[in-house]
């Protein structure tokens, strides 16, 4: 036969009952071209980009030498060309590439031009454009086939490739000698004491990439610390107002004991932070810190993800697993969002909390765990427990501490300096540099409600910091709905502003919304013009407000400073 005649149906057998297959007489296995996109990804984010290479490479030409042995056993071919010429029709019929039309062979003088390479497909998937031929396993694959095809050591390499951003991927295959210098670092993928070395430079690389993390984290604390000196280590808490000291200074005393606590506080407040908090100041920070959001799952899949399931116990449970619970075990599991869980799974969990031991779905067998419990919710539960939501005995059993993180408008003191341990977070990872905060933002930034508290407030610093066209952040770099908004004012414990004090602030933000125009800000405050001139002559701006007017049309946007 010919290699022109050869056929994938009269190559591949499968048998039915026992599952094998087998190609051109030899046990062959399915693989996905995903998985093996994942398995390249898996190697370069763990061993890096030399030691995936040399693996891939090698293997592909233990795969090539194989099939060289496998068709001149099954087919007894008398011609070398034969041989060689069935290594790409095998190739191209096990999906690993298409050949173009005309092209010939790697060894050759004119090469081998390749399209819809899997290789070249899947780094692009995982790691987009290479800077450098990405198919290393097909040019092992094909070096393997040819130098046991021909007794002669070819090394197949690629000019071209479509993950480097070429038009096809063009195959070059040459001895050694031929090659000389020219790519003499590419041969050396080829060599099993070039695969020790990237392996033991890899484990080296990993070591300094965990020295460069832990250098760039110490880093990163210093300059928050060095933008507010307010910030509690070592989570970046910023803690100016008098609530949020008093919540820290109150976190950190319960952290020392075991208790079960209930963080309390409206979405986006930082209740994971203090729940953090809790775990790095307690005696289990070095166990494992596992957080679950309740609210975003099911009842059923919520009980197996809390305490595991037993192989069987329901469809797809294809082996045992164990639960958060047990995950965490020597640790702390923060269980968020508890407020929206089901009555009957309120029930389950009261039993786990009360006898400090869990049973994994379709399972008869209780497991003792060792976890700290905390539970997060922006719900009122007592209000749950007077409805009939929720149950008393789970909520003193989760309510032996309470913690409430007041939201950002009861701390305007903390405003500011979170606006800017937030920029400056944002600026270090987008390679940005920013001096602060202008006046006019800063000003906007306070008179702001913030609804979404403080995950808001992170948002917005980072929209400032991709945006920004300066070197700090200007009042126009801010959401319309920061830009528009008037101060609220806010009576705190030990300080009642003046009645007169308030509505100076107010008519002033009013005047400054509508850049000075008197008439469109009288009419906004539903008074008369007369009565807005007399009290910005009492606050001592009429004569600046006069002058703007003098020159200017009933709209004018002259500002009154």
């Amino acid at each position: 036969m010919r290699a022109d005649d050869l056929d994938l149906r009269e190559l591949l057998e499968f048998d039915p009952e026992g599952g094998v297959i087998r190609f051109a007489g030899q046990r062959a296995l399915l693989l996905d071209a995903v998985a093996m996109g994942l398995l390249r990804k898996y190697l370069v984010e763990n061993f890096g980009l030399t030691a995936a290479r040399a693996v891939l490479t090698q293997f592909g030409f233990a795969h090539g030498w194989r099939m060289a042995e496998a068709m001149q056993a099954e087919f007894k071919w008398d011609k070398a060309e034969e041989r060689r010429k069935a290594g790409t029709r095998i190739h191209s019929l096990q999906g690993l590439f298409w050949v173009e039309p005309g092209s010939d062979e790697p060894h050759t003088k004119r090469g081998m031009s390749l399209a819809a390479s899997y290789e070249a497909e899947q780094h692009l998937l995982h790691f987009g454009r290479s800077d450098t031929p990405a198919c290393w396993t097909i040019c092992g694959l094909t070096s393997g086939y040819i130098s046991q095809a021909t007794g002669k050591e070819i090394y197949v390499l690629e000019d071209q490739c479509l993950g480097k951003g070429g038009a096809i991927c063009h195959l070059v295959g040459r001895t050694r000698e031929e090659w000389g210098e020219e790519r003499a670092q590419d041969l050396r993928f080829f060599e099993p004491i070039r695969l020790k070395e990237c392996l033991d430079v890899s484990l080296h690389r990993v070591t300094e990439t965990l020295k460069e993390a832990e250098r760039k984290l110490r880093e990163h604390q210093r300059a928050l610390i060095h933008v507010v000196p307010d910030v509690e280590t070592p989570l970046g808490i910023v803690a100016k107002s008098p609530a949020m000291r008093q919540l820290v200074d109150l976190s950190r005393r319960v952290a020392k004991v075991d208790s079960t606590v209930l963080i309390t506080g409206e979405s986006g407040s930082g209740k994971e932070r203090i729940a953090r908090l809790l775990h790095e100041e307690s005696s289990r920070a070095a166990g494992p810190f596992i957080a679950v959001n309740c609210g975003a799952i099911t009842e059923t899949l919520l009980e197996s993800e809390l305490f595991g399931h037993a192989r069987g116990a329901f469809s797809g449970a294809t082996q045992d697993r164990p639960g958060l619970f047990e995950a965490a075990n020597s640790g702390t599991l923060l269980l968020d969002e508890v407020g929206e869980i089901s009555a009957g799974m309120q029930v389950k969990l009261l039993r786990a909390l009360q006898e400090r031991e869990i049973r994994r779905v379709g399972e008869n067998k209780s497991r003792k765990f060792d976890v700290r419990i905390l539970a997060a919710t922006n719900r009122d539960l007592a209000e749950g427990v007077a409805s009939g939501a929720f149950r008393q005995d789970l909520y003193y059993r989760l309510k032996v501490v309470e913690l409430h993180v007041p939201s950002l408008r009861e701390r305007r003191e903390d405003v500011l300096p979170l606006a800017r341990v937030l920029l400056a977070g944002s600026a270090l990872w987008m390679k940005r540099k920013f001096s602060g905060l202008a006046p006019g933002a800063a000003d906007q930034l306070l008179r702001y409600e913030w609804p979404g508290n403080v995950r808001e407030l992170e948002n917005t610093m980072e929209r400032a910091a991709a945006l920004a066209p300066g070197s700090r952040v200007e009042l126009e770099d801010l959401p319309e709905e920061v830009r528009q908004a008037f101060p609220r004012p806010v009576a705190t414990k030990g300080r009642v502003r003046p009645l007169d004090e308030v509505e100076r602030e107010y008519i002033l933000a009013a005047l400054e919304l509508n850049d000075g125009n008197q008439t469109c800000t009288a009419e906004q405050l539903q008074i008369g013009s007369a009565t807005l001139r007399r009290k910005l002559r009492s606050y001592g701006l009429m004569g600046h407000a006069r002058a703007a007017n003098t020159s200017a049309s009933p709209r004018s946007t002259a500002p009154i400073r």
